[in-house]
C-alpha cells in the first residue's frame, strides 16, 4: 500500500476513484428506488458514443462528452414525459440507438480503438489532473445540492404525486438528478469503463438498502460500501495486476452477498 501511493498515478486513481464512488453511492438511492437504476446503465452507452464521436473529430473526449450526456439524460426525461414510454423503455431506445452509434463510428475510425478500449474498460493509468479537478468539484456541488434539497428529493423519491401535489419542483428535481447522474457517468468510465460504471451506481444503494433502517442512514452505508469497494479494488488491481473496473465492481458484489446474509439473519 505504501509503495502504491509513491506512484502519482495511483494517488490520482484512488482520489478521483474515491470521489467518483460517493458521488455515484448519493445518487444510487435516488435511482433505485425509483426504478431508474438502469439509467447509468443506458448513460454509459451513450458516452461510449460520444467518446467515439470526439475521438474520430479528434477532440477531447471527457469534455466533448459531458454536454451529449446530459443532452441524452434529458432526451430519456422527456421520452418518459410525452411519448407515452415507460423510464425503462426510454432507457433502453437510447442505449441501443447509442451503442449501434458508438459501435459504427469505431469501425468507421480504426486508428482509434486502442483509445476507446481505454474508454470501454477504464484505465487508471490515464487520469489527468484536469479530471481529478472535475470530480472534486462535481462532488462538492452534489454534497451542497443534495444537502440543500434534501426534503425534496426525499417526497420525490417515495411518492412523486404527492411531491406534485405539494408544489414541489418535480420536473427540475428530475433533470437535477439527471444532470449529476450525466456527469458522474463520464468522469467514471476513467475508472471502471462504461461497461461497469452502472454498477457503482447500482451496487452502494442496494447493499445500504439491505442494512440501513432510514433514508439518511442509506446514504452513510452506501457512500462508505462506494469508498471501502473503490480502495480495496484499486489496491488489488495493482498488487495483483488485475483489471481495475472488475475488481471494484467485484468488490462491491462481495459486500452485497454480506449484507444479504446479514439481513437474512437478522430476519
Amino acid at each position: 500500500m505504501i509503495d502504491m501511493l509513491q506512484h502519482g498515478f495511483m494517488v490520482r486513481a484512488l482520489l478521483v476513484g474515491s470521489l467518483i464512488g460517493i458521488s455515484a453511492a448519493l445518487l444510487g438511492p435516488f435511482l433505485v428506488l425509483r426504478r431508474y437504476a438502469m439509467i447509468g446503465d443506458g448513460l454509459a452507452h451513450v458516452s461510449f458514443a460520444s467518446v467515439s464521436i470526439a475521438l474520430l473529430l479528434g477532440a477531447q473526449p471527457l469534455i466533448f462528452s459531458i454536454p451529449l450526456v446530459i443532452l441524452a439524460s434529458f432526451g430519456i426525461l422527456r421520452l418518459s414525459e410525452t411519448a407515452d414510454v415507460y423510464g425503462d423503455a426510454a432507457i433502453g431506445l437510447m442505449s441501443s440507438f447509442a451503442v449501434a452509434l458508438g459501435v459504427l463510428l469505431a469501425s468507421l475510425g480504426k486508428g482509434f480503438s486502442v483509445d476507446l478500449y481505454s474508454y470501454l474498460f477504464g484505465s487508471i493509468l490515464v487520469i489527468k489532473q484536469e479530471e481529478v479537478w472535475l470530480t472534486i468539484g462535481l462532488t462538492l456541488i452534489m454534497l451542497v445540492l443534495i444537502a440543500a434539497f434534501y426534503r425534496d428529493l426525499f417526497a420525490l423519491t417515495y411518492d412523486e404525486e404527492y411531491a406534485i401535489t405539494q408544489k414541489l419542483p418535480t420536473r427540475r428535481l428530475n433533470y437535477f438528478i439527471s444532470t449529476l447522474t450525466a456527469v458522474t457517468i463520464v468522469l467514471g468510465i476513467r475508472i471502471v469503463g462504461t461497461m461497469l460504471i452502472s454498477s457503482m451506481i447500482i451496487f452502494p444503494a442496494v447493499t445500504a438498502l439491505q442494512l440501513a433502517g432510514s433514508f439518511r442512514l442509506t446514504f452513510v452505508y452506501s457512500s462508505v460500501v462506494a469508498l471501502v469497494s473503490v480502495v480495496i479494488g484499486i489496491s488489488l488491481s495493482y498488487i495483483y495486476n488485475l483489471p481495475t473496473g472488475a475488481s471494484i465492481v467485484l468488490v462491491n458484489a462481495v459486500f452485497f452477498l454480506l449484507a444479504f446474509v446479514i439481513r437474512r439473519i437478522r430476519a
